[in-house]
């Protein structure tokens, strides 16, 4: 289990990523209004390298998007299902059916979990 001092570098680390996706916005978007004027810019962007470059930013991107999209269903699903009142019928808990049920709760949230952390080595798509 991360302890404090790993989650408080992890939000330092996201609050610079996000500054640098934004710092990187504005640099394309200053290149992209510039570009139809200047014939030389125009075929500097277009060139390869440039486009592989904006293509694995963009795989790595929405591979992140999916990510957090599911992060967040998986760590706010916890207390909202122990929020809301029971829908099927009391399960005495110390029965492996309990244990059952209580596993396939989120069958989907914690596979998507273990495929993204599984990949961490994995290419972008």
């Amino acid at each position: 289990m991360p302890d404090a001092n790993y989650m408080d570098d992890v939000h330092v680390r996201m609050l610079r990523v996000t500054e640098d996706l934004r710092a990187i916005q504005r640099e394309l978007n200053c290149a992209a209004m510039q570009a139809p004027g200047d014939p030389e810019l125009m075929e500097a962007l277009s060139q390869l390298p440039e486009i592989e470059s904006l293509d694995v930013l963009k795989s790595a991107l929405d591979q992140m998007r999916h990510f957090l999209w599911f992060y967040v269903q998986v760590m706010t699903s916890g207390g909202e299902a122990e929020d809301r009142p029971r829908q099927s019928a009391p399960v005495n808990q110390g029965t492996k059916e309990a244990a059952l049920i209580e596993k396939l709760k989120h069958p989907t949230d914690a596979a998507m979990l273990r495929y993204y952390a599984d990949s961490k080595t994995r290419k972008p798509n």
